[in-house]
């Protein structure tokens, strides 16, 4: 087997010297291609180079869930096809890892190459689905490219505290969960729209859904975790069905609060409920239009502003070796 590795030296819970030692376990396995990345979109640009390449019969991400995303974004560029691109494998370096976790890996690297080289060795694979979002016809951001997530999306708030969060780590700030938590709290004391939302979801065949205050979409779950606590936004959202939406239409202080609990207490048969809050199940397409540009996120990444996304979900994209 012929397989490209691509790290990420800034990964957070690898040193140097632990990426050595997987690299070596993982050279030893199969013939391995190694390739640090060096800008942000050199993932992406190498995940594309494999899928163009006739000789690469595998690609794993040694990175958190930012790096997984942009190989399987070069992956797909031209779309999925099962039997020609190459598999897909993780080791979780990130501080979350939510995509590597919820396929069932070990969080811990060196475990978790243990666990694909047993994979390997046994020939276990998967196909998962994945959600794709692209600007909508008709609007103004209907030139914005397609980029497909392996587990969550969102518009408005949740991708406001990303955006944040990605502020403070450009001032040198640790991706840790205090820091999540701390702008969580910045962004609901600053969000304008928290009280009325902008949000409107159509979908073909139902009346739209329309001032929604927050919108996340999930392709897995748990939606993300805290320290080893998973979150279930949408407790049913599956790798193998559509896409699944958690969206409120309120965000008083006690309607926060009670949702922020019952975020914080849910569980696989369990969820966010209640008159502020809609959740839908296996939704294959459907678009999200806001009255002002609203932040999005793609798998933890800030994406910038938009005012109109369509979201598609696309059973059985991707080979995963788990």
């Amino acid at each position: 087997m012929r397989a490209l590795l691509v790290v990420n030296p800034a990964a957070t819970t690898t040193s140097a010297r632990t990426r050595d030692v997987l690299i070596h376990a993982l050279a030893s396995e199969m013939k391995l291609e190694v390739v640090t990345t060096e800008y942000r979109g050199h993932a992406r640009d190498l995940g594309r180079q494999a899928a163009d390449s006739d000789d690469i019969d595998l690609v794993v991400a040694l990175g958190g869930d930012g790096t997984v995303n942009e190989v399987v974004n070069g992956l797909l560029h031209r779309g999925p096809d099962l039997g020609r691109l190459p598999g897909l494998a993780v080791v979780p370096g990130g501080s979350t890892n939510v995509f590597a976790r919820a396929l069932g890996l070990p969080n811990d690297p060196v475990e978790a190459t243990g666990a694909l080289l047993d994979a390997l060795r046994e020939e276990r694979e998967r196909t998962v689905g994945l959600g794709l979002a692209a600007g909508t016809p008709g609007t103004e951001d209907e030139s914005v490219p397609s980029r497909w997530f392996t587990f969550c999306a969102g518009l408005g708030f949740d991708a406001g505290v990303v955006g944040r969060v990605e502020q403070q780590r450009e001032l040198g700030r640790r991706s840790t969960h205090a820091l999540y938590l701390r702008q969580v709290l910045r962004q609901f004391l600053d969000d304008p729209h928290r009280r009325r939302g902008t949000i409107t979801l159509e979908r073909p065949g139902t009346d739209p859904v329309a001032d929604l205050v927050l919108s996340i979409i999930c392709n897995t779950s748990p939606w993300t975790f805290l320290g080893n606590r998973p979150v279930y936004a949408t407790p049913k959202a599956s790798f193998d069905t559509g896409l699944d939406v958690l969206a409120l239409s309120r965000m008083s202080t006690p309607s926060a609060a009670r949702y922020a609990t019952q975020l914080l207490t849910s569980s696989p048969e369990r969820g966010p409920q209640g008159k502020h809050a809609v959740t839908l199940h296996d939704l294959t397409d459907f678009t999200l239009h806001s009255k002002v540009p609203l932040p999005l996120q793609m798998d933890g990444d800030h994406l910038g502003l938009r005012t109109s996304v369509t979201f598609t979900g696309v059973r059985r994209a991707l080979r995963v070796i788990v």
